[in-house]
Order: C-alpha cells, then structure tokens, then sequence
C-alpha cells in the first residue's frame, strides 16, 4: 500500500517520467527530467524497492564514501515532486511530478502498476513519458521531435500523433499502454538522435524534449547553461565531422534528405504559434534563466533549438540592438520572422522500425549503417555503467 503522508497536497500535478537504457539514447531524456529536478530542487518523497525489479548483476549498485564511512547506493527509480510558483508566467503554480531511473530488469507490470498507484494517490492528471531514439538526422539540422498518445481524443486535442507502432518495445511503450487501460492521460516525447554521434550527453536533444515539453503543459522551464551547451555540442561534433572526408560526406548526405522532405514552408498558424510563443519569452518579467530565442554563433540560424515536426518554426530571430541612446529600441524593433520547414526527417523513425511518432522503437543499434563517424559506437540504450541519477544518497540502503 502506498502512503504518502509527507507529500502535500498538489495543485494541477502532471507527472514526467525517463529511463536510463534502451529508450533513452544519447542520455537525452534522462537528462531532460534531470534538469527539472535540478533547477526547480526537486524533493525525493519515494524510491521503489530495488530488489524487486533490477537484476544487480546487469545495474550494480555503486560503493561511495561518505566522511570515510562506506555506504551503497542501489540501481532503482526515485520520485520527486517540484512546484513551479509562475508556471504559466501570470502568477499560477502547478507541480511537477518527476520520475527518474533505470529500465526495469524484471515485472514490467508490477513496476508500471506502482507508478500508477503514485499517480493514483497524488491525482496526476496527466502523464508524459520523455524517450530518446537513434535516427538517420543529421546534427546541423533542428532535433525531431515528434508526440504521441495511444488516446484519439488526446491526439485531436493536444496535436498529437496517434501512435500506430508495432513491434518491440521498452518500458516506456508499456507504461504508456498501463495508463490507457488505467484510464490516465497519456503522452511520450521522442527525440531523434543522430545515430552517427550517439554516446551520451546530447545536450542539443535535451534541450528540444525540454522545448516541446515547455510548448506541450505551456509552463517556462529555465535552462541554465543547456543552451551554451547545446551549441559548443554542435560546434565539437562540426570540428570532429570535418576532419572525415566520409563523415563529412555523410552528413551532407543526410542534410539534403531532410531539406527534400522539410521543402514546403511553415503554414501560417505556425508561424504565427511560434512569434506568439517568443513574445511571451521576450516579457521583462520572465526573468534570467529562462527559455529565450536564442541563435547560432556559427550563422545556422538556431538550428540547436526547438524541432519543426509538428508543424512549429524556429523562433523568429531577434531584431539587432540599437545602440543605447536609441529611442524605444526594443519596441520599436519588430523580430524577423524566421522560415523553417515542417515535417520529420526522412528515416528518422524508419530506420529505427518506429513509426512517424518514433516511439517504442526497436534496438536502435539494429540495422545501422556501417557508417565512420566521430563517436566509437552506437551507444544510446542500454547502459554501461552503473549511475542512477546523480543523487548520492542510500535511502534503500
């Protein structure tokens, strides 16, 4: 039975969740909910029993000292609970339900029915799983990310893709079907990795999940320092491509793909979304550390921001500074609209098995290219070592 004595009552809790392993390539999604934890002090309240779904032997536990005495911490999934005191930027709060962890090993039922009962027991209105997936997309280009529910009238509602994926699946694709026959709103975003430059972090993925997240519960989320480095991320992966004469080649290859696919131009209610979406970001009251536009030092016009897979443009390119005697600079200036095509990459999702909305693909190392690239492999799923979230505490000790 699950007591939640020392949480608090929520207000419009949704609940996010991500899993080291087979559906988190390049670290992207963990990261994601990692972020949120860290910037908003997220406060554990529950740890599921470790013994019950992790096979030590594949995620050991870790040994660490803590003022010379030894204690341990287990492979398990940890929920936090943050509250954002302006998440719509008028004043409002809400709470974040945060779950961070490892796949399971074993009972993927059980392991899904006790995060339900959590979100039973907190009244979380709606659950949004974050996945990663290695793809055919090149790293120049905005990150793919697409949405996906198994509910039709969630997909019509929030502008989603209804998921019409067959085959394998991770925990993220079982959780999501438990809370359809639990009747709990559900939703996954996917992240497309370049499959060519896979071992993990890939800041620039993180920061697309968190940008459409951002879009999807219109809360603000501060980024920190995930912009800067998003773009030396990009900068590095620039520099190790064009020391190979294949890789290089490669990647222009990949480039013109999605260039053909993403030709047609942005509709109008996108653009119009998009400048809507950077006026809010542009209000003197956000404060430092938020979302802001942003650009590319290189000139590639943003392209480590937001993706443009459901229909969403780049945001528009900030009007250059005036110099300070310069009457009502900032309201004079209008930002430039920037032109972004729509539509995911061509085999982003098909050369991981998955369908346009990528989720629950299968092995993403599977049926890859045997392409050189700056990476040593395709690491992205399942992991080597032994970390659970960065927390060093023993609270299953």
């Amino acid at each position: 039975m699950i007591e939640l004595d020392g949480v608090p009552e929520l207000i419009d809790p949704v609940m996010v969740a991500a899993f080291e392993g087979w559906n988190d390539a390049g670290d992207a999604a963990s990261a994601a909910v990692a972020h949120l934890d860290r910037e908003w002090k997220g406060e554990v309240f529950a740890a599921l029993d470790a013994e019950d779904y992790y096979d030590f032997q594949v995620n050991r536990p870790t040994v660490w000292l803590d003022g010379g005495v030894r204690k341990i911490t287990w492979p398990t999934t940890r929920l936090s609970v943050v509250r954002i005191a302006d998440a719509d930027g008028k004043g409002k709060p809400r709470d974040l339900v945060l779950v961070r962890g490892i796949e399971p090993s074993m009972r993927w039922r059980s392991f899904c029915n006790e995060i339900l009962g959590f979100a039973h027991e907190l009244g979380v209105e709606m659950l949004v799983v974050l996945g990663a997936l290695l793809g055919d997309t090149p790293h120049t280009r905005p990150v793919p990310v697409s949405g996906v529910t198994s509910d039709p009238d969630l997909a019509r509602t929030m502008d989603l893709e209804e998921t019409r994926y067959e085959g394998p699946t991770g925990i993220v694709g079982i959780l999501q079907e438990a809370c359809t026959h639990a009747g709990v709103p559900a939703v996954s975003l996917w992240a497309a990795v370049p499959h060519y430059v896979s071992q993990p972090p890939n800041p620039k993925a993180t920061l697309a999940l968190l940008n459409r997240l951002e879009d999807l519960l219109d809360l603000r989320i501060p980024l920190g320092e995930l912009s800067e480095d998003a773009r030396a991320w990009q900068l590095g992966v620039d520099q190790l491509a064009a020391e190979d004469s294949e890789v290089a080649e490669y990647v222009q290859s990949l480039e013109e793909a999605r260039d053909t696919a993403d030709l047609p131009e942005a509709s109008g209610e996108a653009i119009a979304r998009e400048f809507e979406r950077y006026l809010r970001r542009r209000d003197p009251q956000a404060g430092p550390g938020l979302a802001t536009e942003g650009g590319v030092a290189d000139g590639r016009d943003g392209s480590y921001l937001r993706d443009t897979a459901s229909g969403r443009t780049r945001p528009p390119k900030p009007a250059a500074k005036e110099p300070k005697d310069a009457k009502d600079s900032k309201d004079s200036k209008e930002p430039r609209e920037s032109k972004s095509p729509n539509g995911e990459p061509a085999g982003a999702a098909e050369s991981t098995g998955a369908d346009a909305g990528g989720q629950d693909a299968p092995d993403p190392r599977a049926g890859k290219p045997d392409t050189k690239g700056p990476s040593e492999g395709g690491r992205g799923d399942d992991r080597a070592d032994d970390r659970v979230d960065g927390r060093a505490d023993d609270s299953e000790d």
